[in-house]
């Protein structure tokens, strides 16, 4: 009897002790939680710091794709593969049409993704470009943009004529060569009054006021002439509103447009950030209404620009800005919330997380160019968690759960992660990083030795060669994955295997911001 009551006690007491210790553990996990979702705000990151050798090596690489993309006489060309061509462009308009940049794997100009890719190009640029300067790439960042905004300056001779594409994408597509080696003819396509294209006039806007802040200081002239043009073209796309895709329906093909309003409130938002005049944000909350989708997250793309949008005002959001009206802050506020609906969407562990991802968790959109949407998203959140932590902003709400500017950096540093590597495939989908990236890239140039004697339709024996290019398009960011997260490396495969300068863009933008850490500018003027 009295041992089995000692066993009872002993054993009374080891349930009190192990219900005590889970108790304990509660408490210390419930206090993690609450001290990880406090109210109270990460330091705000100072100069640039240490280096990250991985990102840094892929955006010197990125950065070089521009170089292989360019058209027209070259400046100090560092791609041995590649020379001089389509000099004759725009003549017979007698215009200097020869500068820009092909928009991927063939040789076609248009200046729709063209706009884009120097409108993405420039922001990251304006945000991050202390952290180019630290690796060496801010000057080539620059002098990529400016061979794209020289072409957009000359592609806009009149107030309400601009120049959109150069070449006949039907016939640039029967043929297989070098673009050095091109002979074939280079029509023009303008939008104008009566032939209207509102997407591309307000996108290129918003690439020349972006680009006027790049060069505001380094060369003032310069930067004036781009928001000469951006206020022109602005003015130009919001008075004779109309599709290019219905005023040219050749253009659908390739790039067609699903709406014109997310590039009128883009455009106006960065002519707000170039000028400072109160009339542009003004707009961005009047046509709010019918334009900008306020509560509903959308993808950021080269078509679709309302999440860029409201992640670029959102900034204003956050760092105030002189003379808004109580009306215009309310609107702001709404740019904002659908922005933060965006962040919420991106995070992984959010109740109102996408289900758009693989499996292991990249963001997948679309099995055309996949890659495009995560890198995008990535940039916006990472740009997103910048600007929570130089404005002293705690936390973000999704849905009743509070998340810190680091989870956003970690999303973003998943999704580049991914892309470098750190996938099922286990390759890089940045051409020329890593040990292991696709071979065969659904690219003209890359395809062709240097040394070949080509005609248009001969060429096609390249194309359907076993080997792989005999050049590499270094710092091109190919289509990327299958939802399967499979990849079949094929020339043939543009579906998976073309890289394009607005990707490019985007992996630049995102890179820059990894590369190291560093608080963002409240304004950029």
């Amino acid at each position: 009897m009295g041992e089995r009551s000692k066993s009872k006690g002993w054993c009374g007491w080891f349930i009190v002790l192990v219900v005590a210790a889970l108790v304990a553990v509660v408490i210390v996990i419930s206090i993690r939680k609450k001290s990880d979702h406090s109210d109270k705000a990460a330091p705000v990151p100072g100069p640039p710091g240490a280096i990250d050798k991985e990102y840094s090596d892929a955006l010197k690489l990125a950065m070089q794709f521009f170089d292989i993309q360019k058209s027209g006489k070259l400046e100090n060309n560092k791609i041995s593969w590649r020379g001089n061509s389509a000099l004759q462009d725009g003549s017979e308009a007698k215009l200097d049409l020869s500068k820009g940049m092909y928009d991927a794997g063939d040789h076609i100009k248009f200046g729709f993704p063209m706009a884009f890719t120097a409108t993405v190009l420039s922001w990251a640029i304006l945000e991050y470009g202390d952290q180019m300067d630290v690796v060496d790439q801010l000057e080539p960042a620059q002098d990529s943009l400016k061979w794209i905004t020289d072409y957009l300056i000359n592609a806009h001779p009149s107030e309400n004529v601009l120049y959109i594409q150069v070449g006949d994408p039907e016939a640039d597509h029967k043929c297989w060569e070098r673009p050095e080696n091109m002979k074939e003819k280079r029509p023009l396509t303008q939008v104008n009054t009566s032939a209207r294209g509102t997407e591309v006039a307000a996108e290129t806007a918003a690439a020349m006021a972006s680009a006027s802040l790049v060069f505001k200081t380094s060369d003032s002239s310069y930067s004036d002439t781009l928001l000469k043009h951006a206020k022109q073209l602005f003015n130009f796309a919001d008075k004779y509103r109309g599709s290019y895709s219905v005023s040219i329906p050749a253009v659908q093909t390739y790039y067609n447009s699903t709406g014109y309003g997310d590039e009128l409130l883009w455009a106006a938002s960065w002519l707000y950030h170039a000028t400072g005049d109160q009339a542009y944000l003004k707009y961005t909350v009047q046509n709010g209404k019918a334009f900008a989708n306020w509560g509903s997250p959308t993808w950021f793309s080269w078509d679709n620009k309302l999440a860029g949008t409201q992640v670029l005002l959102s900034r204003v959001s956050f760092f105030g800005g002189k003379g808004i009206s109580n009306s215009e802050n309310s609107g702001l506020q709404m740019y904002r919330k659908t922005a933060e609906a965006v962040m919420c969407g991106l995070l992984p562990k959010s109740p109102t997380a996408t289900i758009s991802r693989t499996h292991s968790g990249l963001i997948w959109v679309s099995e055309w160019n996949a890659l495009q949407h995560p890198v995008a998203s990535a940039f916006l959140a990472v740009l997103y968690s910048d600007y929570m932590l130089s404005s002293r902003t705690a936390k973000l709400s999704c849905d009743g759960d509070s998340y810190k500017p680091s989870d956003l950096r970690k999303f973003a540093i998943s999704q580049v992660n991914y892309v470098l590597g750190k996938n099922p495939m286990k390759m890089s989908y940045l051409v020329g990083y890593g040990d292991k990236y696709p071979q065969y890239v659904h690219h003209r140039g890359a395809s062709i030795p240097a040394d070949a004697t080509t005609g248009c339709s001969d060429g096609f024996k390249w194309l359907k060669s076993e080997d792989p290019n005999p050049n590499v398009a270094i710092g091109g960011l190919v289509g990327g994955p299958f939802q399967n997260e499979s990849f079949v490396d094929s020339r043939n495969n543009s579906m998976q295997g073309e890289p394009s300068t607005y990707n490019g863009a985007l992996i630049v933008g995102l890179l820059s911001s990894l590369v190291t850490t560093s608080s963002v500018v409240q304004s950029f003027t």
